[in-house]
């Protein structure tokens, strides 16, 4: 069965709920895993697979090579699971560990890197942005707050518990674990007053498109 994501408007911000129930999962060509996009955006008149940015999950159940983007910034989020290390060879060799739930990794795409799991599966968050075309700013909101952001796109994904959310005074919302709320801003509002509550952690992310 399909589902279409809800939407509504907090001002002049669109808003739209992704449940992590409704994503669907894409096996991986190797076979060591599958991956639930949430989100994409393309830059104008680029190819399909040439994103602009993109968020998804990840389901790793085997070790092995991670996929190589050139040009893309990549962030990685333990959500569930013993944890992973990547190890990164070539020109700038180190090592990622992600041992405990939200820790976080930032490497390059293009970047030679091999994963290997701890203790097991894990559930993985992936933002993947492409340097040339737009940018993102990564923070992990665990406090209940008040906070103004300037962006195109704000996404906000709920790593864990429960957490409502409430857009320009709007409408509460309640997210639960694997839950995104999606906020796309116009050209002559783009600052979002943004409040939550709650004891879940949020993984916030503002996306911005590069000018030419």
């Amino acid at each position: 069965m399909s589902h279409t994501p809800a939407t509504q408007q907090a001002g002049a911000a669109q808003l739209t709920l992704l449940r992590g129930v409704d994503l669907v999962a894409s096996p991986w060509k190797n076979g060591g895993g599958v991956t639930r996009e949430i989100a994409v955006a393309h830059a104008p008149g680029a190819s399909a697979d040439a994103f602009a940015w993109r968020v998804s999950v990840a389901d790793v159940a085997q070790a092995g090579p991670f996929s190589r983007f050139e040009g893309v910034a990549r962030t990685l989020v333990l959500l569930e699971g013993a944890g992973m290390v990547l190890d990164e060879t070539g020109a700038h060799a180190r090592t990622h560990t992600l041992a405990n739930v939200l820790d976080v990794a930032c490497f390059d795409g293009e970047a030679p890197i091999a994963a290997r799991l701890i203790d097991g599966p894990t559930r993985d968050f992936n933002l993947m942005v492409r340097r040339e075309v737009a940018r993102a700013t990564f923070e992990v909101w665990r406090e209940q707050a008040t906070q103004d952001v300037d962006a195109e796109t704000v996404l906000l994904y709920c790593a864990s518990g429960t957490t409502t959310v409430r857009v320009n005074g709007g409408e509460r919302m309640v997210l639960a674990a694997g839950d995104t709320l999606r906020i796309d801003t116009s050209a002559t509002a783009r600052t979002v007053r943004i409040e939550t509550q709650g004891e879940g952690a949020l993984l916030a992310i503002a996306l911005e498109s590069i000018k030419p």
